[in-house]
């Protein structure tokens, strides 16, 4: 026998510690809301809890690539459609106001109306593995750079019998001999502080850079398994792979369109016509991780491809300014990279290994 309940779209307003879920009908009408713990029991009752009200036909969720992530799974374990939700915007918030059960109730009306439309990621994969490392090796990457301009820094202003045993030293050297200073234990010279100061941070840094190597080679092996179609690309390497595998996710056929892939990497020109007037402007939203990537393999192929050095060529002629000429060709890079990630037997082969 057909389900007879009634239909009810659900939304969620995620949080660290507890989710605040709501329910409405077809129609909008708001029917019930409860908060519910950010733990296994708590994902089940709030499952239990929406389908309490009837057959529930689409669940807005807020945050699923952070605070929902396990919910979205729980829910879309169970067979439930999954929509993420953006945050309300400003002007609503500004009319409406801002509290658990209006986010929501919002977040309900947007899986209700259409609004919402992106399938979150699953976060069950090589993709999801490839992000984890990925930032983590940001983060290092971040934090040498801070160690080498903490070393500059402390150079300018430590005695002049310091600056000289280090002044013209290229990078790589300065760590280096940084490393093997050899400090007295009066502390109160402020030579001795500025060596000590100056060991420190350059064994830092050299921690750090042996961190990043581990890291560069866990991605090239990993990447190399989960999108061998991605590598073979002319300038994508393991870092730039991560960081589009990282945006695209477990499950590519999310995307309903190499269209769709471009404007989530903000490289698809936004319509801004007017009158008599037509023409578009750069999309500056989407996951400017994935812009950067793609930005570096049109710098590398500008650079090292004779076939993009002859549209660069050409383009340039025709009188278009280097980064009109850049932003062509990210848009082009897409298109291939689309492909490549949605290329179903290389992929499959390679996800498959990884797991």
């Amino acid at each position: 026998m057909a389900d007879q309940r009634p239909d009810v779209f659900g939304g969620v307003d995620t949080h660290s510690d507890t989710h605040h879920a709501a329910v409405i009908d077809p129609l909008g009408r708001h029917l019930a809301d409860q908060t519910f713990p950010t733990t296994s029991d708590g994902y089940r009752a709030l499952l239990e809890w929406l389908r309490s009200h009837g057959r529930v036909i689409a669940v807005g969720v807020e945050g699923t690539g952070s605070y929902g992530t396990q919910l979205s799974r729980v829910l879309t374990g169970a067979g439930l459609t999954v929509f993420d939700v953006n945050r309300p915007d400003r002007r609503l918030r500004r009319q409406y106001g801002k509290s658990d059960p209006i986010d929501a109730y919002a977040a309900a009306q947007a899986a209700a109306s259409g609004r919402a439309t992106i399938t979150p990621k699953t976060h069950d994969g090589a993709a999801e593995s490839l992000r984890i490392l990925h930032n983590a090796r940001a983060s290092a990457v971040k934090a040498r750079t801070q160690a080498i301009n903490q070393i500059r820094s402390v150079m300018a202003t430590a005695p002049d019998a310091v600056r000289a045993q280090l002044r013209n030293l290229a990078a790589a050297d300065l760590i280096v001999t940084c490393a093997r200073l050899r400090p007295s234990s009066d502390l109160a010279s402020p030579t001795t502080a500025a060596k000590f100061t100056l060991r420190r941070l350059a064994r830092r840094y050299q921690e750090l850079d042996n961190e990043i190597s581990e890291y560069d080679s866990e991605l090239s092996a990993l990447a190399a398994l989960a999108a061998p179609g991605l590598l073979a690309i002319h300038g994508v390497g393991p870092e730039t792979a991560a960081r589009l595998l990282a945006a695209v996710g477990d499950n590519p056929e999310r995307l309903r369109s190499e269209a769709a892939f471009a404007h989530l990497c903000g490289v698809a020109p936004i319509p801004a016509s007017s009158g008599r007037r037509d023409r578009h402007r750069l999309n500056r939203g989407g996951n400017r991780s994935a812009n950067a990537a793609l930005y570096r393999i049109a710098v590398v192929r500008m650079q090292r491809d004779r076939r993009t050095r002859e549209y660069v060529a050409r383009r340039t002629t025709q009188g278009l300014q280097k980064k009109d000429i850049i932003r062509c060709l990210k848009r082009y890079i897409a298109r291939e990279v689309f492909k490549a990630l949605t290329c179903t037997d290389s992929n499959e082969r390679g996800l498959a290994q990884a797991a």
